[in-house]
């Protein structure tokens, strides 16, 4: 294969960093053309340094001083979200990789559907939010969207030389490692502190994304993202309990076989092989010791202590505007987690409200789901607002 030349949207984050790993991993296969940070801005410049990229964006303007300051001459810097854009069109580049948390990696991924670009989506956001739109961008220009979450990256592995499409899927089966209350007594849930839905079991990743696990609202996003990714409706798209996080995601297909996919808990082999789709690459992660692992466990979520991925389902099942309402409402959630404004029950009364609240529409184009997201925000803030 020829290298690949990559920008990557949210390079100072554990997926970026991550990334920049694999791109020294396989440097004759692989190249980074572009970075770009929401406001670390000094890292961003680091990673400048140590890579020789020529084109970085920052999305926070205020920061755009302090980066130059840190930067060698020759280097272009952009500011804002037409910085994230101009950055996922650039000619030179084959692959735009978005590990933006939240809705920020929206518009630059539709800009580089529209520029023919290859997208590889670590972004859950993307496609809870608009995932009908960017799939329909991504056929119309005939781009692949390729994903970098773990659980995705196993199925999209898993329905290879598959071409049957739906029809040969029974189950897209989700792992979830249950977080750190899997075996939490409910009754327990009200009184967790941050600390403690901050040390996650298996994975070391961002205070967001660890929160979300703790909930399941994690589990409930990749629900949603599973269903626009793979094309298939809500009520094939399972969850299962997995504490270990070997087993990173399974496909049951029409004929009742399973397929799985397996590696140690490592980012860097679904960022790899979507970087390298449709080749293998061999690497120095670490290989799979069975002998050593013992046991692998399964286990059904609780998924009456933890709503997330019924209210998932829901707003999967129902669609228009009401994924993107569930995400929006459960980042005002986690901010107010954080900033000790709510309880960590709470989060899911939050989400279930402002679903409840927003008045649903289609959600057909990129304004209408852009102003749903505003509105559940201003719901879920209200909300916050009333609590003691």
């Amino acid at each position: 294969m020829k290298r690949k030349k990559v920008v990557l949207l949210g390079s100072t984050g554990s997926i970026g960093t991550s990334t920049l790993k694999v791109a020294q991993e396989i440097p004759e296969h692989m190249e980074i053309v572009g970075l770009a940070a929401a406001n670390s801005a000094e890292a961003l410049a680091q990673q400048a340094q140590e890579t020789g990229v020529k084109h970085l964006a920052i999305f926070n303007p205020e920061k755009e001083a302090e980066l130059k300051e840190n930067l060698d001459s020759g280097v272009n810097v952009y500011t804002g979200l037409e910085g994230l854009v101009e950055l996922a069109t650039l000619a030179e580049a084959d692959m735009v990789l978005v590990a933006i948390v939240g809705t920020a990696g929206l518009h630059p991924a539709l800009a580089a559907i529209e520029a023919g670009k290859e997208l590889a989506v670590a972004s859950k956001e993307i496609l809870v939010m608009a995932g009908e739109l960017v799939m329909e961008a991504a056929a119309r220009k005939g781009v692949k969207v390729l994903p970098v979450d773990s659980e995705h990256n196993a199925i999209f592995q898993c329905l290879e030389g598959h071409a049957g499409g739906e029809k040969e899927i029974n189950r897209l089966i989700l792992t979830a490692s249950g977080g750190p209350f899997r075996t939490w007594p409910a009754a327990d849930l009200e009184g967790v502190q941050l600390e403690q839905a901050l040390k996650h079991p298996t994975w070391e990743m961002g205070r967001k994304i660890t929160i979300d696990s703790a909930s399941l609202f994690n589990k409930g996003l990749e629900m949603i993202e599973a269903r626009w990714l793979f094309g298939v409706e809500m009520d094939k798209v399972d969850v299962i309990v997995h504490p270990q996080s070997i087993v990173h995601s399974m496909v049951e297909f029409s004929d009742s076989s399973v397929l799985a996919q397996l590696s140690t808990t490592d980012m860097c082999f679904p960022i790899q092989y979507a970087v390298t789709y449709p080749e293998r690459i061999a690497n120095g992660l670490k290989p799979l010791n069975f002998a050593e692992l013992a046991k692998l466990e399964f286990e059904a979520p609780r998924r009456q202590d933890f709503p997330a991925i019924d209210l998932a389902v829901r707003a999967g099942t129902q669609g228009g505007t009401l994924p993107a309402v569930y995400n929006a409402a459960n980042e005002v959630a986690v901010d107010a987690f954080v900033d000790k404004k709510i309880k960590f029950t709470d989060i899911w009364k939050l989400v279930e409200h402002t679903m409840d609240t927003h008045p649903w529409n289609a959600g057909k184009t990129l304004d209408t789901l852009i102003q749903a997201d505003a509105d559940a925000r201003e719901i879920a803030e209200a909300w916050v607002a009333q609590q003691p």
